[in-house]
């Protein structure tokens, strides 16, 4: 017979009022390590209220925080096939559904057209949740047509990076992605388009050594890595330490890779500045038209 009873204390707190938590509300930052409320989070478009570290977003998010409202989604159908048979511990047809399970999404990249501060823009956008945001066939062919999108219609183009790299899966098809996007932003440039490419953290691998480096203009978030092989890999290979910060947007701001580097609650009313200064707007159409080029003397 037990020596304590608990007794009913007759006050009881009506399950519709209990302050109950769902899974994933408390979010932990990686750059403060403080708790931070997901809901706080959203409303500061996923950088951390406390230290301003940046978060992960989704292409969707970016699309809903630089369109002025209304877009068009494109090639949303597109599917990766399997054409090696690749089987390392885990059949790659099934980590293409365990992805788009997950993610929602076909593959890691989407591409929209939409407004921009009243200007039309092409921008394609990657995902890190979808197989690390790897550059596959489908990735290449979406950014390559989002391009294309641009200087076939006379439009600038925006590209966001968030990527490990080329797609191990798919081998020197994944390595073709790199020449093909080169290749269409090569006819954006005879077109007199401005190309922006937003990078993200991280940008690495085969896509920092293809259209990631390849922007008139580099724009790059706070703290991101951007390189093409890790930290880890370089520090094995010289055999030294490297410089604090190696490898961040910060880094490669003082060294000229990077132009402007930009908190994530202010890039829409940047980029759209970017886009007042280098596009003249037609008042008599709803389109947007390149300026025309100065004639040499």
């Amino acid at each position: 017979m037990p020596w304590f009873k608990r007794k009913s204390a007759g006050i009881k707190t009506a399950s519709s009022a209990r302050n109950e938590v769902p899974d994933g509300q408390w979010v932990k930052c990686p750059g403060c390590s403080e708790t931070v409320n997901r809901r706080e989070l959203e409303k500061q478009r996923m950088v951390c209220p406390k230290c301003d570290y940046h978060f992960k977003m989704s292409s969707t998010g970016y699309f809903e925080l630089l369109f002025d409202g209304k877009y068009e989604l494109f090639d949303t159908n597109l599917q990766a096939l399997d054409p090696l048979e690749f089987t390392d511990r885990k059949a790659y047809t099934d980590r293409l559904e365990a992805a788009r399970a997950k993610t929602g999404q076909m593959d890691a990249a989407q591409a929209a057209v939409g407004e921009m501060g009243g200007h039309p823009i092409s921008i394609s956008a990657m995902d890190f949740s979808f197989i690390g945001g790897s550059m596959g066939s489908v990735v290449g062919e979406i950014v390559a047509r989002s391009i294309r999108r641009g200087y076939e219609r006379g439009m600038p183009v925006m590209v966001i990076t968030q990527s490990g790299g080329a797609r191990m899966m798919e081998g020197a098809l994944s390595l073709m992605q790199m020449a093909k996007t080169s290749a269409h932003l090569t006819k954006l440039s005879e077109a007199g388009l401005p190309f922006f490419v937003l990078l993200t953290n991280p940008t690495t691998g085969g896509v920092t050594a293809s259209f990631a480096m390849l922007g008139d203009v580099h724009i790059a978030e706070p703290g991101a890595l951007i390189a093409f092989a890790g930290p880890r890999v370089i520090r094995e290979t010289m055999g030294q330490d490297l410089p604090e910060g190696f490898q961040t947007s910060e880094f490669l701001k003082e060294g000229g890779f990077v132009d402007l580097i930009i908190d994530r609650r202010t890039l829409r009313e940047e980029v759209i500045h970017l886009l007042d200064l280098l596009m003249e707007k037609d008042s008599t159409k709803t389109k947007t038209k390149r300026k025309p080029k100065k004639q040499k003397a």
